[in-house]
């Protein structure tokens, strides 16, 4: 356990002397003093080199110590339709290298493969000790392989990361549904919430009790075809309800972003109040069906469109009359949100490995 404390305080500090580790953990210098012995006999600790200004009535010089240099990184990547990024993290959570690669559209498996492979290989380094990844598609949860569902804009198809990425990582390889992670990014002091992904794809996240529910399958939180309420008062899949507003993108069942936050902001106010009441309704008719079945503290709405104040002000104002009412709020990590979850992921995978080496 003493062990473990140095190492964990090593993880959240640069460099630290025996001093101010004891201070930072609340041990005794001396049981510090052994517990940094073991460790640079294991090869997890360093003498930096670096002492402290000691001497002449200004106390003992003092020896800083940090984690060794090959201690090792672990990878976080993101598999989009609009390219791949890896990034390669150390164990205090900087990112030490970042890599990026486009990918044409309709992204085939085999070109984000290709993708994949370059963009591991391009943050360099050392084999990291593990990957996390953030994918695009649906991910099944036995086997990591992606799946491509009906109505999925992303045609990402049966791509399985755990075989392209083998060669490049040394130890696990953990894939989930990017709204899955961009959830785990929101959760914080949370344990039951729902989030909701508004882009040019639709999709859902259930955290209950601190963790994101999969289902059997991992497809829980697939909200394209459920049904609510469309545009004209009928019942209707969510993904339809673009469709009937005109928002699609051409020749395809994803929705076209710049057109809906055109849409919402036209000239004519009552052109746009009546898809902000559309958009809202359906959007309101999901909500309402994850509080019945889940029974979250507040929603979540992420997304390009979806934490843009007049469409977040309209499910507000669908929901406000519902029988069970809950908060919505915007998502607080909008700058790559699948890629810092499954970032934040993989450091708490590679700490935990490294105090258990």
């Amino acid at each position: 356990m003493t062990d473990e404390n140095v190492l964990r305080t090593l993880m959240r500090h640069r460099r630290l002397t025996r001093a101010e580790l004891a201070a930072a953990t609340g041990i005794s210098k001396p049981t510090v003093g052994e517990s940094v012995r073991r460790l640079g006999e294991a090869g997890l600790v360093v003498d930096t080199g670096e002492r402290t200004a000691g001497g002449r009535g200004r106390g003992r010089v003092g020896t800083y110590y940090a984690l060794a240099a090959d201690i090792g990184t672990a990878l976080a990547v993101s598999v989009a339709p609009e390219g791949v990024v890896a990034e390669r993290i150390d164990a205090h959570g900087e990112v030490v290298a970042r890599a990026e690669e486009a990918v044409a559209r309709p992204a085939r498996p085999e070109d984000v493969a290709a993708a994949l492979r370059d963009a591991a290989t391009g943050t360099g380094g050392p084999l990291p000790r593990l990957a996390v990844v953030s994918a695009a598609d649906p991910v099944d949860r036995a086997s990591g392989r992606m799946i491509h569902l009906p109505d999925s804009p992303f045609l990402l198809g049966e791509l399985d990361p755990h075989d392209v990425l083998a060669p490049f990582v040394t130890g696990p390889i953990i894939v989930d549904n990017d709204v899955n992670w961009a959830a785990r990014a929101e959760r914080e002091d949370a344990r039951d919430f729902a989030y909701l992904f508004l882009g040019e794809g639709l999709g859902g996240a259930i955290v209950s009790d601190g963790e994101v529910r999969q289902g059997a399958g991992g497809l829980a939180g697939e909200i394209a075809h459920l049904i609510t309420v469309g545009p004209h008062g009928r019942a209707t899949r969510l993904i339809d309800v673009f469709d009937d507003l005109g928002l699609r993108q051409a020749d395809s069942t994803a929705i076209d972003v710049d057109r809906l936050l055109a849409a919402i902001a036209a000239p004519a106010a009552a052109d746009a109040q009546r898809v902000r009441e559309a958009l809202g309704e359906a959007v309101g008719g999901v909500v309402a069906a994850i509080v019945a079945l889940t029974d979250p503290a507040y929603v979540v709405i992420g997304g390009p469109w979806g934490t843009h104040p007049a469409i977040l002000a309209a499910i507000t104002s669908a929901t406000t009359a519902q029988p069970r009412h809950v908060p919505i709020r915007a998502a607080r990590r909008t700058d790559e949100p699948s890629l810092t979850g499954a970032r934040l992921d993989a450091l708490d995978r590679l700490r935990a490995a490294i105090v258990q080496t």
